[in-house]
């Protein structure tokens, strides 16, 4: 059916309670890039939620299926899916039912540009850590007002805090400071999402035997860092101003990484 003939009935969980939560996933090539790391945090969502997925979620067969929505919107060479899974049925806050039904949409998408940008502190937010932060739906408000005022302030992303003013991640990226050769990240207790280039990036880090800290840190720490970048599952884009301070972009090291990585 196409999307812009899908109709939803009113007691429909996602629009009644946004009772469900949202994947982002990037085509290269024809590939669905680091696939088994959605199917994790599908994983984590379900359970967090008490969600039944079915088991052509793992088996290979919604792989294929979302590989062929991208052949249909053209998107084969570069293309972003967004996959959408809520709880079925009907019920109040109290549900009637752990089955899911599932949406997804592709487009053709391009690539990030490698130029710096310039963040400013989110005033009007603040993150929050629960059993739903770590994956995308469940606090989709809080980003898209942090949207609006980015939007008002000019900056080309914002810094979300959390409630103690240590350093979360930005709108709809992680990110990361390097400083004396060890790699920063935000802990997941300052309630920031668990983004999938996050996961990959500390897995290359164990692999290389750089040193990680996931960490709390208030936002001044990024000013004596050697080089500040924000990472989603589109690419990794270094930050070169944090408010009014200068910050630096290390892009020797940051290109090495996206190799590495291949992204």
């Amino acid at each position: 059916m196409p999307l812009q003939d899908l109709k939803l009935p009113i007691t429909n969980r996602a629009f009644q309670y946004s009772d469900g939560f949202f994947e982002t996933i990037m085509v290269v090539d024809g590939q669905i890039r680091f696939w088994r790391d959605h199917q994790d945090r599908i994983r984590e969502a379900a359970a967090a939620l008490q969600l039944a997925i079915p088991t052509y979620f793992w088996d290979g067969e919604l792989e294929e299926n979302l590989l062929q929505l991208v052949k249909q919107r053209k998107a084969i060479e570069y293309g972003r899916i967004k996959l959408k899974v809520w709880r079925a049925g009907e019920g109040l806050y109290t549900p009637l039912s752990n089955d899911i039904e599932w949406l997804a949409n592709a487009e053709v998408a391009h690539p990030i540009p490698d130029s710096g940008i310039q963040i400013g502190i989110c005033q009007s937010v603040r993150t929050l850590f629960s059993p739903l932060s770590h994956f995308k739906g469940p606090q989709a408000p809080l980003y898209v007002l942090a949207g609006m005022e980015k939007k008002a302030s000019g900056f080309d992303d914002m810094l979300l805090l959390d409630a103690k003013g240590n350093v979360a991640e930005l709108i709809s990226s992680n990110i990361f400071w390097l400083k004396d050769g060890a790699l920063y990240t935000p802990a997941l207790e300052t309630g920031c999402v668990n983004g999938i280039l996050r996961r990959n990036i500390l897995r290359w880090c164990l692999q290389q035997g750089i040193a990680v800290r996931q960490v709390l840190a208030i936002p001044e720490e990024l000013v004596q860092a050697d080089c500040v970048f924000g990472t989603n599952i589109t690419g990794i884009r270094g930050i070169e101003k944090l408010e009014d301070s200068c910050l630096r972009i290390n892009h020797d090291w940051l290109q090495g990484m996206k190799a590495g990585l291949q992204v």
